[in-house]
């Protein structure tokens, strides 16, 4: 896969992949990266600095809610969790996917993609 198409992919799927991880706890930007990059097996990775700007877009939107944490020995990191209508707007893209990625299959002659 091409850089270019990559960074599309990742643009059209950032909103769903960080609210997905948001959905059972709250998490701070750099946790989402890392996870994000493991749970993909390394083939998805997004930076910490392009995810602050995608989060502080879903906080203005009322899906998320950002919170300063402070912990002894540990510099003070903003964690963020999903809002009542955050959790709307995640099962309205997890449909939505799943309808895209169905179509598509049928497209490529692909069963169950």
């Amino acid at each position: 896969m091409t850089a270019a198409a990559e960074q599309e992919w990742k643009k059209g799927s950032a909103e769903l992949l960080v609210l997905s991880l948001l959905e059972d706890q709250a998490r701070h930007g750099y946790d989402i990266s890392k996870l994000i990059q493991l749970r993909s097996g390394g083939a998805l990775s997004f930076h910490v600095t392009s995810l602050y700007p995608l989060l502080y877009r879903l906080e203005e939107r009322g899906w998320v809610n950002g919170r300063w944490v402070e912990k002894a020995e540990q510099r003070r990191r903003r964690y963020y969790s999903l809002t009542a209508e955050g959790r709307r707007a995640l099962r309205a893209q997890r449909e939505s996917w799943k309808g895209f990625v169905a179509a598509m299959g049928r497209v490529m002659g692909v069963e169950n993609a």
